[in-house]
């Protein structure tokens, strides 16, 4: 070597402090001058050093985010709010395909018998077991994660099913615009739909995360069942007719004040299935 790096420049390289041309020189020239390694292991303070690879360590060690978690931080979303929310099972690219492939597989047998009767009962279905499937112990891979969260369980639950909701009722009305010939009556899953969702949460601190869901959908589905054995072949069913479209609304009226009234059971310790039923 015919020089080596001064010493003030390799101070404040060990610093971080040394700018360009003279940080790309004293770069290439540490590649090949074990001297002026030797001299900069000497500069370097042990803490500093410490500490600069505790914090690379934990770089290489943290999750990449995904680029909708990137999103939800650059519209300001916080960074653990963020996480929490993309790590929803229901929000991953397998459950939004499956929802997209079975709402075309309906709309386009609507088309071919005739009838929005079946869209009409499974539209009201898809957010209620998406926003089951976004919360509790059972079904949750990241619960024991949003457990040590710094935020109450409520609002996770919330934040969850505004996210989820969001994105299946987005689906549903995609699928919705594809029955034009039918007018309002193709909207007519949207306030049951509602209700379904918002009584399986009012229930789901009695009931557990699973069974009431399920509860919800079998009695929907068993409605309807009763509603088509009543009807006659040209009349519509009663569930979404102008009388059921306001039931449905009462009824997710009701049940969001039910929600809102026993929603500190969702911060209660999870005992089995969901919580030990602490105070409402």
């Amino acid at each position: 070597m015919t020089w080596h790096v001064a010493e003030e420049d390799l101070r404040a390289y060990a610093r971080g402090e040394l700018a360009a041309p003279l940080l790309w020189s004293a770069d290439t020239h540490l590649t090949g001058c074990a001297e002026c390694r030797s001299r900069l292991a000497g500069a370097v303070d042990p803490v500093a050093l410490d500490a600069a690879w505790e914090r690379l360590d934990a770089e290489l060690d943290a999750p990449r985010p995904s680029p909708v978690e990137r999103l939800l931080v650059r519209l300001g979303v916080a960074d653990h709010t963020a996480r929490l929310l993309t790590a929803t099972p229901v929000l991953r690219r397998s459950w939004l395909l499956a929802v997209m492939s079975l709402l075309v597989m309906t709309v386009v047998t609507v088309h071919v018998v005739d009838r929005p009767a079946l869209f009409l009962a499974l539209a009201p279905l898809l957010p209620l077991g998406g926003v089951a499937l976004s919360y509790g112990p059972a079904l949750d891979p990241s619960y024991e994660m949003a457990l040590v969260a710094p935020m109450h369980g409520f609002r996770l639950l919330m934040i969850r099913t505004v996210a989820v909701l969001t994105a299946g009722l987005a689906f549903n009305g995609l699928a919705t615009l594809a029955l034009p010939g039918y007018g309002l009556l193709a909207l007519a899953w949207l306030l049951p739909a509602l209700a379904l969702t918002a009584t399986g949460l009012a229930l789901t601190p009695r009931l557990g995360p699973v069974l009431a869901p399920v509860l919800v959908g079998g009695v929907w589905l068993t409605l309807l069942v009763v509603a088509q054995a009543q009807a006659h072949s040209a009349t519509t069913l009663v569930p979404f007719t102008a009388a059921g479209q306001s039931v449905a609304a009462a009824v997710a009226v009701l049940a969001t004040v039910l929600l809102h009234q026993t929603r500190d059971r969702f911060d209660a310790r999870p005992v089995g299935g969901f919580t030990d039923g602490g105070a409402g």
